[in-house]
């Protein structure tokens, strides 16, 4: 009899536990694993991410095809994509926060926070809230709303699966972090003229136009004597990968404007055949200490870098390592010094 009771008993308790685990399963119709589901067990079905940091400022991925796109069909670095792709599917559950704690990193999150809204096969699915990084400085602290059972209540902590560090760094909405550094990818046979023109030094300016399987090369309108058919190819070449370095950190809007309405020191047009054309236009950049220019004169100007406005009207940081190759005409046409300043001139 007394066995009996015990084995009822036990019965009992484990009716109870486990009806005990089942309605803790039901919170609000949210199980535990629900909670944690951050992952995107499919990748490709990702269709559109909108990223909004702490500071408002809000930057949306557009899949198209193969490839990423801001929301206005504007080329995004790729590499970047890829990361947030690569952490969406393999994001996984560190650990849970002591109840204790939940109240604090609710408030912190609420303050501050990255807002990651992802969209599969055109829905939205799910959103991460990523608040502080973890204690360790591995993982973050992170909130979680799907579309099906809605914001969890409470944070947990989240990690990357195979990688060490924080997750908040991928995801950045500010634009210019963004924008892709291409400013030319041409094959030689693309480009249909090349004008430089130097305001305040003429005598530096050159003119490439493409003439059927030709080239005419010209210095202020008269032909460039003695000029190498090889060397202006070597020239046109250099067209296949230019990019700037940075985009603007520095300027205000007031100062960008006033920078702009300066003469540039060189203005660079390049026409291609397929009719599209680009023009940049070349700012200097003053600094306090004297520093020695490619023909040996002491000048307040950075040697390594200057302002570049592209086409949209947005200044960037180039780099002169970069683009004196397209800019400096006499490097492949010697003669055309024999119109240089005396002072300036070289052995050829």
């Amino acid at each position: 009899m007394k066995k009996l009771v015990t084995l009822v008993s036990l019965i009992v308790l484990l009716v109870g536990l486990g009806w005990f685990a089942f309605r803790l399963s039901q919170k609000d119709g949210v199980t535990d694993s629900e909670f944690v589901e951050f992952a995107v067990t499919d990748t490709n079905s990702v269709s559109k991410i909108i990223i909004t940091d702490a500071f408002s400022n809000k930057f949306t991925l557009v899949r198209k095809g193969d490839e990423w796109t801001d929301d206005h069909g504007g080329c995004i670095i790729q590499s970047s994509a890829h990361y947030i792709l690569e952490a969406l599917g393999n994001i996984s559950l560190k650990g849970y926060l002591s109840d204790k704690s939940h109240k604090q990193f609710i408030k912190l999150m609420s303050a501050s926070h990255t807002k990651v809204e992802i969209f599969q096969d055109g829905e939205w699915t799910k959103t991460w809230y990523i608040g502080p990084s973890a204690q360790d400085h591995d993982g973050q602290i992170m909130l979680l709303e799907t579309a099906e059972d809605g914001k969890s209540a409470n944070p947990v902590m989240m990690k990357i699966k195979g990688m060490t560090g924080i997750i908040e760094p991928r995801f950045f909405a500010d634009a210019r972090k963004w924008a892709c550094t291409k400013i030319f990818e041409l094959e030689m046979d693309e480009i249909a003229s090349v004008d430089v023109k130097y305001p305040k030094e003429s005598f530096r300016n050159f003119h490439i136009a493409a003439k059927g399987n030709r080239y005419a090369l010209t210095q202020n309108g008269a032909k460039i004597p003695q000029v190498d058919t090889m060397n202006i190819y070597r020239y046109l070449q250099g067209y296949k990968k230019i990019h700037f370095e940075l985009a603007n950190y520095e300027l205000s809007k007031k100062q960008c404007d006033s920078l702009k309405k300066t003469p540039p020191f060189c203005v660079l047009q390049v026409k291609e055949k397929s009719g599209k054309s680009t023009k940049l236009r070349m700012f200097k950049i003053a600094v306090k200490e004297a520093q020695r220019n490619e023909f040996g004169e002491m000048e307040n100007m950075d040697m390594n870098k200057f302002w570049c406005e592209l086409p949209s009207g947005e200044l960037v940081k180039c780099q002169y390592f970069v683009f004196n190759p397209l800019i400096m005409g006499h490097v492949y046409f010697p003669s055309m010094e024999l119109h240089f300043p005396t002072e300036l001139k070289t052995t050829f």
